[in-house]
């Protein structure tokens, strides 16, 4: 199980970077993203989900992260990540704005729980 976590927690980290990086060029150039990009953001929200729940199956086991931050950065990553379907205003492009900097967060939180662990 722990070996599946520190899988999935490298999954996390490329696909949210790769989904910050995608979003970030269609902002960059005020354009609309097409459906393969809703596709890859929930991609990397299904695999932040999953990390989370692995985490809690470690946990249910009786295994503890060393530094007790680490699973607090998970935490705070998985709501980053799932902020924007709650807050982000209905206009298109500030909505873009608003799952692209939380792709970034999220992306950064998790890198620093992977850091932790």
């Amino acid at each position: 199980m722990l070996g599946l976590h520190d899988l999935n927690a490298v999954l996390v980290i490329a696909v949210n970077l790769l989904a910050f990086g995608w979003g970030g060029i269609y902002l960059w150039r005020k354009r609309y993203p097409g459906r393969l990009y809703a596709h890859a953001l929930a991609l990397g929200q299904s695999l932040l989900i999953a990390q989370v729940a692995l985490g809690l199956l470690l946990l249910s086991d009786g295994r503890r992260a060393p530094d007790k931050l680490h699973y607090a950065y998970g935490t705070f990553a998985l709501m980053a990540a799932l902020s924007p379907w709650l807050y982000a205003p209905p206009v298109p492009a500030r909505r873009l704005a608003w799952f692209v900097g939380a792709t970034l967060l999220a992306t950064a939180l998790s890198i620093r729980a992977f850091t932790t662990a």
